[in-house]
């Protein structure tokens, strides 16, 4: 997964590390709504099912869009505001179903 950060003229995407933590600081609000459906792809198929997002807390308007792509997103269980002591009102932390394949795994083990 590549993302471009909000550079007016980036020379080529930047790759995107998939850790659990998205950081929106940096992107653009037009790019907001593919880098976070991509990026909670790609943190499922590679089994993170607890997810930060961090939008900053402004006016509120990122939030506000993170919440609604994570409120009809159909691999989003739940989402929250993140504790006071880790961002609060900042972030918000998404927990994804785990992949079909991956509920396999699990319980067979």
């Amino acid at each position: 997964m590549q993302a471009e950060p909000s550079d007016p003229e980036p020379s080529s995407p930047v790759p995107l590390p998939i850790g659990g933590v998205l950081d929106l600081h940096t992107f653009q609000s037009r790019q907001v709504k593919e880098l976070v459906l991509d990026y909670l792809a790609a943190c499922q198929v590679n089994g993170i099912l607890r997810v930060r997002i961090i939008h900053g807390k402004g006016i509120g308007n990122l939030k506000r869009t993170v919440h609604a792509l994570l409120a009809r997103h159909p691999e989003v269980i739940s989402f929250t505001l993140e504790h006071e002591l880790f961002g609060g009102w900042g972030a918000t932390v998404v927990v994804l179903r785990p992949k079909a394949a991956q509920q396999g795994l699990e319980s067979k083990a």
